[in-house]
């Protein structure tokens, strides 16, 4: 549901068509008859840069989750008066494995990243695309195209049609042709990664490039090579953090029907409820 109504008409926004479902559902056959409480996490990183929880919400009621969301659109909403040109993003390789996962570093920036622009993933854990062999397969037959080829492969395609994760997921991982993504797997070849749609990047050579123990989370000034121009990018540490958008992409997605409310996917996390 949330990928064919558009990622970036529901990421930032506690108020959105998922949100609804699943609180009418709840009021329709969950009250009054299962004894259900819903747990919140807001997690951010602390003036050290450790993280921190920052917010523990537990009730049996819907409030709990608004509430919590409004806190992590505090907390970790990155909001930019600019598009970005080029940002990297860091994927540690004890918590990154996978695309499945890794695929975080697309749709929590996209909103960030300006037209034409790119975004370079260092991804040195990743080994696979999915999370299991038949969703591993599925990525690797039908990649991250856009989200009518996705939905013209759903159509087609019966294995995608029984497995709408999988379809969901590559529409969440898919650029839709508006910025080039670089992706810089430690195990996995230049042929793999680009039959699923991706640039391909060598991690040794861009993490000696990128150095993430030397970067400062959000902009930074990258020395040329061999006295060449100096390179202006924006760093994430860790997308599984944050939620980051360029105001005007921002703006301009609410317009069309992202309703209004605190963030619903920047940081937040559930246990019993759904928040991110």
């Amino acid at each position: 549901i949330g990928a064919t109504y558009g990622m970036e008409r529901m990421m930032g926004r506690a108020n959105n068509p998922l949100r609804q479902i699943l609180n009418t559902a709840t009021r329709e056959f969950i009250d009054g008859k299962l004894p259900v409480a819903y747990m919140h996490t807001v997690v951010g990183r602390g003036d050290d840069g450790e993280l921190l929880i920052r917010g523990l919400f537990i009730s049996e009621e819907e409030d709990c989750f608004t509430k919590a969301a409004a806190l992590s659109l505090e907390v970790n909403f990155n909001m930019l008066d600019a598009p970005l040109p080029k940002c990297v993003v860091y994927l540690d390789p004890e918590e990154y494995k996978s695309t499945w996962l890794g695929n975080k570093s697309i749709y929590r920036t996209r909103m960030a990243i300006a037209d034409g622009g790119e975004l370079v993933i260092l991804a040195p854990g990743v080994d696979t695309f999915g999370e299991d062999p038949e969703i591993d397969a599925l990525i690797r037959k039908y990649g991250y195209r856009t989200t009518p080829e996705t939905l013209e492969q759903l159509h087609s395609g019966r294995d995608l049609m029984k497995n709408l994760s999988a379809a969901a997921h590559l529409i969440h991982g898919s650029s839709e042709g508006r910025f080039k993504v670089t992706y810089c797997p430690g195990h996995l070849s230049q042929e793999e990664v680009e039959s699923t749609g991706f640039g391909f990047g060598d991690v040794e050579a861009m993490l000696a490039r990128y150095d993430p123990t030397k970067l400062a989370p959000g902009p930074n000034t990258i020395p040329g090579v061999d006295g060449g121009e100096s390179e202006e990018i924006y760093f994430v540490p860790n997308p599984g953090l944050g939620l980051w958008a360029y105001r005007g992409r921002f703006e301009a997605s609410e317009a069309q029907g992202g309703g209004g409310g605190a963030a619903a996917a920047a940081g937040a996390t559930a246990e019993g409820g759904a928040a991110a």
